[in-house]
């Protein structure tokens, strides 16, 4: 062993060390190594960079973009809508479509940033069944796991793998390589999720601790929408077709305040937030505030030429993503108490409708449009998002008090999901399609999402996990200077050394098992960067193929089930499912056997040795 070798080495077990105490940050310590090795003299300062020209690099920055225009378009949450629709009463039938529509989102975005997304779906689906979210949570982070080995871009070890078989001169993984073994693993773990749910007890619902926020429905109870909300079609001959809000004066005449508009279109039916120039149509379904329930009875709705339609649910719920609730107190020195709703002109200045009124911790009831503001009143106020993000920028008139939970599911181009998933398909085309190169491919699929605003350059460049791409390339050169030193051959040597005469299978599970468990002290990224090259020139010196030694070390890398700290998927769900670390070592640990198990009998099946 050289001077040389002994001093990567060294340097990596710093690396390692620093990795565990997470101090300082991962892609700091990646930035030191970068800066580290061409001192020592081992590699050359253009070889330290190397990694900020790599495909793969550019790769997982642009799929980091597509992932955030698939949540910026509402796609990722319209299947959480449909999880919660259709799971019914049944926590198995939960537990089976959650970790299907987990691992299939995961396959093409981020794991973690899915997770994050259904965390808050599985505890409201979780509260309304009276399951304890300890029994949903793991299943929940497994099949984020699971998701990485579906497809080549589903994880960045994946293409840290592929990239070293494109530098070893070979032909790289196609786009679905992974997903025979991996659909194999997903229905293995969901099998093992509905036997071992049961070991993560949680018999009762327990609350979770965490900081409770006002929601829609909370605000709309709080100052009586329920009983006052209508949807109400606009029939052939109403005296309302082809006329302006404005024009008909519906609130100050006949107390209907018209909130938003159902309309449907050839396709598809569209929400339209009511101002004041809006036209309503024959056949517009009205969204309204009545100032009073019995106002339908009234014969309002004859003469108005309406009908009445059944209302299941509060249409707050219905649109959360396109219509919002917010809570306004008038500060000191504001300028509107003494002026009616009416004189305010809300709707027409501001783009929103006041649909409440609170004054002495008591809703007001009744035609609100002549009520005159005190300084203590707080209101709510109806409309889009946008708007209502807007209205906190002026201070000086109006207080929002909080914002409710949903407004972190907005999607703030909701209308432009048709073209997010053509972005996507155009990607996934491209990919398996092999007509250009899997990065071009990427940024083909990013700039279909940029043409038709899924999604804009500030929310692209937020949208890059930075942190990951810069540990990723920091810890690229490790595999070179271990290269040059020696360092590999000498871990193929004794990888054969004390299993060679076993076999190839013995070998492959040797390395699964020393990935796996090298990947629960660093990143399950450095740790395919620094395994790939061990397997490929292990597989080369038995003169074996090295595609079954490479997908070994890309399966056991996302196959980080066995502490809650060996992937970020499982610190998410470590709070909200009250979980120890003993419930993922008890839970993990035999899953992670018998995902080796699986990987290691199909593997060589699949690619053969």
């Amino acid at each position: 062993m050289n001077v040389d070798l002994l001093l990567v080495l060294f340097l990596l077990a710093s690396c390692v060390g620093l990795f565990v105490i997470n101090k300082p940050r991962m892609d700091v310590v990646a930035l030191l190594a970068m800066v580290a090795l061409p001192l020592s003299g081992v590699i050359s300062i253009n070889e330290a960079l190397a990694g900020f020209s790599d495909p793969s690099v550019v790769l997982i920055a642009a799929l980091f973009v597509i992932g955030n225009g698939l949540v910026r378009t509402g796609i990722a949450y319209r299947l959480g809508d449909w999880l919660m629709r259709s799971a019914g009463s049944s926590e198995t039938r939960l537990l089976i479509l959650l970790m299907l529509a987990v691992a299939g989102l995961g396959s093409v975005m981020s794991s973690t940033g899915v997770v994050a997304i259904f965390i808050p779906v599985v505890l409201s689906i979780a509260a309304r069944m009276k399951v304890s979210p300890r029994r949903l949570m793991m299943p929940l982070a497994f099949a984020g796991l699971i998701s990485g080995m579906l497809t080549l871009v589903a994880t960045p070890p994946n293409m840290v793998v592929h990239s070293e078989l494109r530098r070893a001169g070979l032909d790289g993984f196609a786009f679905f390589s992974f997903a025979p073994i991996g659909l194999a693993i997903l229905v293995l773990g969901i099998g093992y999720m509905l036997l071992a749910r049961r070991w993560l007890g949680g018999d009762t619902v327990q609350e979770v601790a965490v900081e409770q926020r006002d929601t829609l429905d909370i605000l709309a109870q709080r100052y009586r929408l329920p009983e006052r909300e209508r949807r109400l079609r606009v029939q052939p001959g109403s005296v309302l077709a082809n006329q302006a809000l404005d024009e008909l004066k519906l609130r100050s005449q006949y107390g209907i305040n018209v909130i938003a508009i159902e309309r449907q279109y050839k396709f598809r039916k569209q929400l339209l937030i009511a101002t004041g120039n809006t036209e309503l149509f024959v056949g517009d379904v009205l969204l309204v505030d009545l100032a009073s329930p019995a106002i339908g009875l009234l014969g309002a709705y004859e003469e108005l030429g309406v009908e009445s339609l059944q209302l299941s649910d509060s249409y707050y719920g219905d649109y959360s993503r396109e219509l919002g609730l917010a809570e306004v107190a008038l500060p000191p020195d504001s300028r509107l108490p003494g002026k009616t709703i009416q004189e305010l002109g809300f709707r027409s200045t501001y783009k929103l409708n006041v649909v409440g009124v609170r004054r002495n911790h008591q809703a007001l009831q009744g035609l609100l449009v002549d009520e005159k503001l005190k300084p203590a009143d707080t209101l709510l106020v109806a409309g889009s998002w946008k708007h209502i993000h807007r209205l906190q920028g002026l201070s000086r008139d109006f207080l929002v008090l909080s914002l409710p939970a949903e407004i972190d599911d907005v999607a703030p181009a909701a209308n432009q999901a048709p073209f997010a998933l053509l972005g996507l398909a155009v990607m996934v085309g491209l990919m398996v399609s092999g007509l250009v190169p899997n990065v071009l491919a990427a940024l083909i699929g990013c700039l279909v999402m940029g043409l038709f605003r899924c999604i804009d350059m500030d929310s692209a460049y937020k949208a890059i996990h930075w942190q990951s791409l810069v540990l990723i390339v920091g810890m690229l050169p490790f595999a070179l200077a271990l290269e040059i030193t020696g360092g590999i051959a000498l871990a193929v040597s004794g990888l054969i050394g004390l299993f060679g005469d076993a076999g190839p299978h013995a070998l492959l599970a040797c390395l699964f098992l020393l990935t796996a468990v090298i990947g629960l002290f660093i990143s399950n990224t450095a740790t395919a960067v620094l395994m790939a090259p061990v397997a490929i020139s292990t597989a080369t010196q038995l003169g074996a193929s090295p595609y079954p030694f490479a997908m070994i070390v890309a399966l056991a890398a996302s196959a980080a089930f066995m502490t809650p700290i060996s992937s970020p998927v499982n610190t998410l769900v470590l709070g909200p499912g009250q979980y120890r670390f003993a419930d993922f070592v008890r839970v993990g640990v035999p899953f992670t056997l018998l995902v080796m198990l699986v990987s290691v009998l199909l593997v060589p099946w699949l690619f053969p040795l």
